[in-house]
């Protein structure tokens, strides 16, 4: 098996909690070196990579065939514009870029450079988006006329010293959680038609955008995209209605907790939900009322990791696409005009490709 060896740019909670885990116990990885600006942490969990201070080093590096980038969402642009002009492959967090215009030059920029860059949404490999793509695909809840997504917390206090609770380019709440749920309404039901949005600072501390509620029109289809810090006791995550019937879906997918606590990825039960969160199916089934709850399907963000690891190395079409990138952020764009105009506009600019 080919090894790809990587280089990690940046060592926070990004790089601990969602990557290095993945690029430490999936085969055909071999993690190699760390950017770190000014401490060595990541040699306390990995004691055999090679700490440098600047991606300039990892990108000089010939023996480096992908850069996985996490660092601020400022940097996200220059970074893999240099890592692609530097001939590596690229592993970007969302979101892609703080502005469509950088997006698109980084697309055309993978392009030319014959390389892998991809987006990190790793939100597509979790147990509740997997289960509802699977009742979606068996179309057991009709023709599907509303579906209602939330992404809520509750942090009444700011997090010091945090850059995303900072005004500047790309921070707030609506480039952090916005590119998850708006990446599964497009991979879901294809491209919008209008949008409507209301964007908030709830918290009285707040410098940026802690609230936002977005309506996407898709003609038959309403989408309602919500997220919030100030929400202590969350309702359903997800709610989706359609002609025969309903799916209601509490709970959170288990896997950023186990991270967050040190758990390795492994295992056959990595990534399987407890029972008492599964979701509730009430529709009709040939001809038969069914009100039961519904078997959840295994997460796993290492899947991200494997599809990838065969676009490099067998050269198959990489399934986080650059131009997915490109939508999530102009839909962004989209959402703050909507907000700043205070009325509903068209999707205009979205790149037509395959989810």
């Amino acid at each position: 098996m080919q090894n790809i060896k990587v280089g990690l740019v940046g060592f926070g909670i990004s790089a601990k909690v969602f990557h290095a885990p993945f690029l430490t116990t999936i085969p055909g990885y071999e993690l190699v070196s760390v950017v770190e600006r000014s401490k060595n942490e990541s040699q306390k969990l990995y004691p055999f990579v090679k700490v440098v201070r600047t991606i300039d080093e990892l990108i000089r590096d010939p023996a480096i065939d992908l850069l996985v980038i996490t660092t601020p969402n400022e940097t996200h642009f220059p970074y893999a514009k240099q890592a692609l002009e530097g001939q590596k492959h690229v592993v970007l967090e969302k979101p892609f870029a703080n502005s469509s215009e950088e997006a698109l030059q980084l697309v055309h920029l993978a392009k030319a450079s014959g390389k892998i860059l991809s987006v990190y949404q790793n939100r597509r490999y979790v147990s509740d988006y997997l289960t509802i793509k699977e009742i979606l695909q068996k179309k057991l809840l009709g023709d599907v006329h509303e579906f209602i997504a939330h992404y809520d917390r509750y942090r009444a206090e700011a997090r010091p010293h945090a850059w995303r609770e900072e005004a500047k380019p790309g921070s707030g709440i609506l480039y952090d959680l916005g590119p998850h749920l708006i990446d599964q309404a497009l991979c879901l039901f294809g491209l919008p038609e209008t949008i409507t949005a209301d964007i908030r600072m709830q918290r009285p501390h707040s410098k940026v955008d802690d609230f936002f509620d977005l309506q996407l029109d898709f003609g038959f289809i309403r989408v309602t995209l919500h997220a919030g810090m100030l929400v202590r006791e969350a309702g359903p995550r997800y709610m989706i209605h359609g002609t025969k019937g309903s799916f209601i879906k509490y709970g959170e997918d288990p896997q950023e907790a186990l991270l967050r606590m040190g758990n390795l990825p492994i295992g056959d039960d990595w990534g399987k939900e407890p029972d008492n969160i599964q979701g509730l199916l009430h529709t009709e089934i040939d001809g038969k009322l069914v009100k039961q709850t519904y078997p959840s399907k295994k997460g796993s963000f290492g899947e991200y990791y494997r599809s990838l690891y065969q676009s490099i190395t067998k050269e198959t079409q990489v399934t986080e696409k650059p131009e997915h990138g490109y939508n999530t952020v102009r839909m962004i764009e989209l959402a703050v005009e909507s907000h700043r105009k205070r009325c509903t506009i068209p999707c205009s600019g979205l790149l037509d490709i395959d989810y």
